[in-house]
């Protein structure tokens, strides 16, 4: 494959006739990266899928030209694409637990790409497992190739799917989304990775929502909208010039380029409300030298969580952050009650909550559960997918012991709550957005009138305008209800908009605690400074980044429509 470019010229893509993508064009040169931005339904995953041949059987897909290495794409037979798929043409899926296989450990199911296209023998073969793993940032590589996709984390499972994509150095990438569920420091590793791809003369085609991660990636920009190219060019154009005012909404919307307590998305519906009276003297949940082991499949017992103390007051936001793995989650689960602590306690308004060994007796700790609620990462995953939205609202509020002729009436006022129409109550989650689905989830969390929060990235999987409606919102209900929020993300740039306090973790410790400005302007522990070093910035950040003011009168309603649903079936 001597010439190696990608030529994309023309392309369309529908769906039962319904137009998802028109008249997509690009050239992507060896050693030079595109990417394709937008929100969801903007066209850009379906896009990526018809380059590797699987852009579903429902799908009718055409081009003036689409082509690789001189080879056109649309004439290749499913056989012939098996023998270009990872090893011309690499693919990173978006969703790792969903595109890994749970029931195989992760490095047979990179195993599987090197036999199948007859690299090596099983000595070599191993070997070459274990330095994809290690290039990618994977810790402990023998002991994590033997784990299955359920045994690790979020950001592990991103890296070993990234490693299979990689596992044969195909001569063009394409990565939808690559660094979504990755924390500061390990996404720097990986974008180091993607530079060397380049540099060694393969391309890149980088999907993100993310646009400071496309400023350290892309040679060009296409931002999608609603299928249709409504901005193109360099980079540097794009992303410090941005013509167009959706580009111009994108950019605005990064949670990193505003202060605390602004807003991130214009402003449609619902109304401000004064921030409840609350007493933040008030300390609400409390940790006190927690600690967590766990026998790992070798055998071997791991301190995961170690000394952790924190202390949430009310109407506040504690923020943790570091990096996968570093035991986060896990004291977000203690928190909650769903694990017990094998050292120290975990105190609710004074009293014992969760401590180790069943000492806290469920029947006591029972009537006060509705006043802790969860927001997940992934709320498709934590929703019963047959039940409509107003049943999934309807059981929270059983589970809150409100009876059953008032639910219909607290139902309507939940969505309005979190700002979605009544009529959406009758959809299921499969047939919502993924802003939508977080909004149902918020709702969720609020109908038992919690008075805390625990939100684990609540925000990661969105893209940026629909993470901006969605922190945008939390910060109104925490106005309006005086929340408490515990708030679990990798996102430093969130972590600065939403938090008030700050917990570093590194190795199921916690390495530095202070108020967010001190935190963000005078980090104390080396950690801290290197882990806000490695965090990937707009060109331009500050004064030199260029953002026209929004015209909100003709554009605000529009460029945020979630409401407007692609009903695809890939």
């Amino acid at each position: 494959m001597s010439d190696k470019t990608l030529i994309v010229e023309g392309l369309n893509v529908a769906f039962d006739g319904a137009s998802v993508v028109r008249d997509l064009s690009f050239t992507l040169l060896p050693g030079r990266c595109v990417a394709l931005v937008g929100e969801s339904g903007s066209g850009k995953s379906v896009s990526a899928r018809c380059l590797v041949g699987l852009a579903g059987g429902r799908a009718q897909v055409s081009a003036r030209r689409l082509s690789f290495a001189g080879h056109d794409l649309l004439d290749l037979s499913e056989r012939q694409w098996r023998a270009v798929r990872g090893k011309d043409i690499g693919f990173v899926l978006q969703d790792a637990l969903v595109s890994l296989d749970p029931l195989r450990p992760v490095g047979k199911e990179i195993l599987e790409v090197l036999q199948t296209h007859g690299y090596g023998d099983r000595h070599t073969r191993t070997a070459r497992v274990h330095e994809l793993l290690e290039r990618v940032g994977v810790p402990d590589v023998e002991l994590r190739a033997r784990q299955r996709p359920g045994q690790l984390s979020g950001g592990l499972r991103q890296r070993a799917l990234i490693a299979s994509a990689l596992a044969l150095d195909p001569a063009l990438v394409i990565a939808d989304e690559p660094t979504t569920a990755l924390d500061a420091t390990v996404q720097a590793q990986i974008l180091e990775v993607f530079q060397q791809i380049k540099a060694r003369g393969a391309s890149l085609l980088i999907i993100s929502h993310d646009l400071a991660v496309v400023a350290q990636l892309a040679d060009e920009v296409v931002v999608l909208r609603h299928g249709e190219v409504v901005e193109q060019g360099p980079m540097q154009q794009v992303l410090r010039q941005p013509r167009h005012p959706y580009t111009q909404a994108l950019l605005a919307a990064v949670p990193a380029e505003h202060p605390r307590g602004s807003r991130l998305s214009p402003e449609r519906v619902g109304v401000r409300h004064e921030p409840r009276a609350v007493s933040h003297s008030d300390v609400l949940l409390e940790g006190r030298g927690l600690g967590k082991r766990y026998l790992g499949p070798d055998g071997l017992v791991r301190q995961v969580v170690q000394g952790v103390d924190f202390s949430l007051r009310a109407g506040r936001t504690l923020g943790i952050v570091g990096e996968s793995g570093s035991g986060k989650t896990t004291v977000a689960r203690i928190a909650l009650g769903l694990l017990q602590p094998d050292e120290g306690e975990v105190l609710y308004r004074g009293q014992p909550w969760n401590r180790p060994a069943n000492a806290v007796n469920e029947a006591v700790r029972r009537p006060l559960r509705r006043e802790i609620s969860v927001i997940y990462q992934d709320p498709l995953g934590s929703f019963d997918p047959r039940w409509s939205v107003a049943q999934i609202l309807d059981d929270a509020l059983q589970v809150a012991g409100i009876e059953a002729p008032a639910r219909p009436a607290r139902i309507a006022v939940l969505l309005n709550q979190v700002r979605l129409p009544a009529e959406l109550g009758q959809r299921r989650p499969l047939q919502l957005s993924g802003g939508q689905r977080q909004r149902v989830a918020i709702a969720r969390a609020i109908a038992s009138e919690p008075k805390v929060i625990i939100c684990d990235e609540p925000v990661s999987a969105l893209d940026v305008s629909v993470q901006a409606q969605v922190l945008d919102l939390l910060a109104d209900l925490q106005d309006e209800l005086g929340l408490a929020y515990l708030f679990i993300s990798h996102d430093l740039g969130v972590i600065r908009h939403v938090s008030d306090d700050v917990l570093v973790m590194r190795h199921g410790q916690v390495v530095e605690r202070a108020p967010v400005e001190q935190l963000f302007e005078s980090p104390a522990h080396e950690y801290t400074q290197r882990l806000l070093g490695a965090v990937p910035r707009l060109p331009g950040s500050g004064a030199e980044l260029v953002v026209p003011p929004l015209d909100l009168e003709h554009e605000a309603f529009d460029l945020f429509d979630e409401t407007r649903l692609w009903k695809i079936a890939i």
